[in-house]
């Protein structure tokens, strides 16, 4: 294993496989501030370099923390197919690369791979991709799911519905889902974040959700993102949950900070399968985002994009039916502006799917970033062109509750009539139904959420 070239006549020498990863990078806030960054863009180019060169089977006998350290190190080892691994450990990374831009190799192809691949491994590949690439690739792969609906099947662009509101007021929650219904928004799912992280609040914004959904016949999944075992309280007392939902980190310690386990994780699937409302097999919903190890201190001198990739290899072990990344959420300390928070959400949207996940992007900045609205519409194209399974419908695009930005109900219709895709085909059916949709284009009486007052 060489970690060292030579570069316009300088010689720049790598102490680690993981400086190699860090070093290779595309520029993060976050990894200059965690002090692992290249310092100069030769020095980047160097690392691409000397990590080209690496095998598939390095980076298997160097995870980013140790395997007797860390539980996720340990879940994304033990869930990979050991026959598939040894056929593929001798490739290097930039044959992986080649491999995956090939036009030959198809998404049968890559989902078969992605079974032998580690986090590191795909995270490598990432790094030696431009942004085309990554959206090149990650076109080719189609990640379905089902939990109530099916998500992910091709010509298809679905949205999560997200009415937060600042109280918790369930009237002026409800609003925001009729609003959201009437515009083709929640076929991925109906998911608030809630104020109040109790049990009884969890049980009464789910029934509530419920009772709506199965009063108008909705094809779709709710969730109230409250922490896991909120949820889990809420689900033994009677509430009908649909997704049970999750931030994840990247490392054991991460996760940790989150007041979650694997084993935690595994007790709440379980716990949906048998007393959800949702049909399954997928009923777990993940939320990540590069740099929140870094902000728990729990990165272990690791780049913000492995640890990133770590996420969805531990996600891969509970089978999710969606997983997101909130791309641009923490803010400009590990994500400075635009630039970054484009490249960074085609990284995590790629990561994802290669990795065998149904990903969707919460295409979002806060308000000290150097980004605004046109970048965020700027990103939500280029996923949309990746192939991305589904964005966030927050009401317009500002999230009054965790005070960012996102994209509105309007970017989905869009991209739906930008791109010719469709809700999920049950969704798109319902909405017909209720004259919001006709012949796959929105009618005039979309965004009239008085639709569901008729019957009230």
């Amino acid at each position: 294993m060489i970690l060292k070239t030579k570069l316009a006549d300088r010689v720049y020498t790598f102490d680690s496989v993981k400086e190699v990863l860090a070093k290779a990078n595309e520029l993060k806030s976050g990894d200059q501030l965690a002090g692992i960054a290249a310092e100069n863009a030769q020095e980047r180019v160097a690392a691409k370099i000397v990590l080209a060169q690496l095998t598939l089977n390095d980076l298997y006998n160097h995870p980013a923390v140790p395997y007797d350290q860390d539980e996720v190190t340990r879940t994304i080892i033990d869930g990979i197919n050991k026959r598939i691994f040894h056929s593929i450990k001798s490739w290097r990374v930039q044959d992986l690369r080649e491999w995956l831009l090939n036009d030959a190799t198809t998404n049968i192809d890559i989902q078969r791979i992605s079974r032998g691949l580690t986090a590191e491994m795909v995270a490598a590949v990432c790094k030696l991709m431009t942004n085309m690439d990554l959206i090149f690739a990650a076109k080719k792969i189609h990640v379905e799911k089902t939990a109530n609906t099916t998500i992910g099947r091709q010509r298809t662009f679905s949205s999560r519905l997200q009415p937060n509101h600042p109280t918790d007021d369930i009237n002026g929650i409800m609003a925001s889902v009729m609003e959201g219904l009437s515009m083709g928004i929640g076929d991925a799912v109906i998911g608030l974040n809630p104020v109040n992280d109790s049990a009884d609040n969890v049980f009464n914004i789910l029934n509530k959700f419920e009772e709506f959904r199965s009063k108008w016949e909705i094809p779709t999944q709710t969730s109230v993102l409250a922490h896991i075992t909120t949820q889990m309280e809420a689900i033994r007392k009677g509430a009908p949950a649909g997704l049970v939902f999750q931030s994840i980190a990247g490392s054991e310690k991460g996760n940790t900070a989150f007041g979650i386990n694997r084993e935690m994780l595994a007790e709440a699937r379980q716990l949906a399968v048998e007393n959800g409302q949702a049909w399954g097999p997928n009923v777990m919903y993940f939320e990540t985002g590069q740099g929140s190890e870094l902000s728990a201190e729990a990165h272990f001198d690791t780049d913000q994009v492995t640890m990133e990739a770590r996420c969805y290899g531990f996600a891969r072990a509970f089978d999710p039916y969606i997983v997101n990344t909130v791309v641009g959420f923490i803010g400009p300390e590990y994500l400075y502006d635009a630039k970054q928070v484009i490249r960074a959400g085609l990284e995590d949207h790629f990561m994802g799917k290669l990795t065998g996940l149904s990903m969707g992007c919460d295409v979002c900045y806060t308000n000290h970033m150097k980004a605004d609205q046109n970048d965020g519409e700027n990103l939500t194209v280029l996923l949309a062109a990746a192939g991305c399974n589904y964005i966030m419908g927050v009401p317009h695009a500002d999230d009054v509750m965790l005070n960012y930005q996102s994209t509105g109900y309007q970017e989905t219709a869009t991209i739906r009539e930008l791109f010719g895709l469709h809700p999920i085909k049950e969704f798109e059916d319902w909405l017909e139904k209720i004259g919001v949709i006709e012949n796959g284009h929105l009618t005039e009486r979309a965004g009239d959420a008085s639709i569901f007052l008729d019957q009230e």
